[in-house]
């Protein structure tokens, strides 16, 4: 229940941030800001499915995490570290082609593997995990 609350409190804390971040900026608002801003949206708004989903479960009395959900995780993590490798391969050959600051690349590439995980993880929940 706490670590629900938790997932909550931090998606509220970053929205505010994120909200105050975008009005607060004295440049020009371009393409890139508008980006980031759906990127850190998505990430939010996949962290508050997330919270809603345990915070549900508990209110049923059901275990916070069973075999099922431990396995799709497992998962998850394994096939979004995999293609997250491959982003960093792309990211690495592009970087000197593109003329954006070192720092700008990073952020995109930490935020397209976040964006790799919460792809992984909607189909792995929703299509299931095959026998073996």
């Amino acid at each position: 229940m706490k670590r629900a609350v938790l997932v909550f409190a931090l998606a509220a804390m970053v929205v505010i941030l994120t909200v105050l971040w975008f009005f607060s900026t004295t440049n020009k608002i371009t393409t890139v800001h508008l980006l980031n801003l759906g990127v850190i949206l998505l990430v939010v708004g996949f962290a508050v499915f997330i919270g809603y989903k345990k915070l549900t479960s508990v209110k049923r009395g059901e275990p916070a995490e069973d075999e099922l959900s431990k396995k799709i995780m497992l998962r998850t993590s394994s096939l979004s570290y995999y293609i997250s490798i491959y982003l960093w391969l792309v990211i690495s050959y592009f970087s000197d082609k593109v003329k954006l600051e070192t720092h700008t690349i990073i952020v995109a590439g930490i935020l397209g593997m976040a964006v790799i995980f919460a792809i992984c993880w909607l189909v792995f929940n929703f299509r299931g995990i095959r026998n073996e």
